[in-house]
């Protein structure tokens, strides 16, 4: 699994893959479509402008099989070194492993303070990470009746090298 940083002329090729990600999404989350067809992703231009946002691409040898965002920015007030906004593996590369050995390349990668956070009512995103992350003991805080916050310590990571 390899992680490719989205550079500024990806930014097409990332928002209409983050907008299929959120349409899935609507099946966790009452989002609704824009006026152009779009659902709102408030954040999206700043994994242009602020440095502490990192999208990534995943790639299986040479083909596309999702994309992670990161940035450190608490969802219970904590003060984590990262979040995890957004992950997905497309639906069809799903059920080949390919999501848990792209979490193991991003905690590797990036150690320290993570947040997980993921919909009680998406089963799927509610095993994957309990299983990946239950090497690290996380803690889990209920942030209302339908989400779970996973908070967790990878260690030192490899980024800065």
């Amino acid at each position: 699994m390899e992680l490719v940083t989205v550079r500024p002329e990806d930014r097409e090729l990332l928002w209409n893959i983050n907008q299929k990600y959120l349409y899935e999404m609507t099946n966790f989350y009452d989002d609704e479509l824009d006026g152009e067809g779009n659902l709102h992703y408030g954040y999206f231009e700043e994994y242009f402008a602020d440095p502490e946002r990192k999208a990534f691409f995943l790639y299986e040898g040479k083909t596309l099989v999702g994309f992670a965002m990161i940035h450190p920015y608490s969802n219970i007030g904590g003060k984590p070194d990262y979040v995890l906004a957004e992950f997905t593996v497309f639906p069809m590369y799903r059920r080949k492993h390919l999501a848990a050995a792209a979490a193991k390349e991003i905690f590797g990668r990036f150690g320290g303070g993570w947040e997980v956070k993921y919909s009680e009512k998406n089963e799927a995103a509610k095993s994957l990470w309990n299983k990946v992350t239950e090497g690290y003991g996380p803690d889990r805080v209920s942030l209302n009746d339908t989400e779970t916050v996973l908070v967790f310590d990878t260690g030192a990571g490899t980024a800065g090298e």
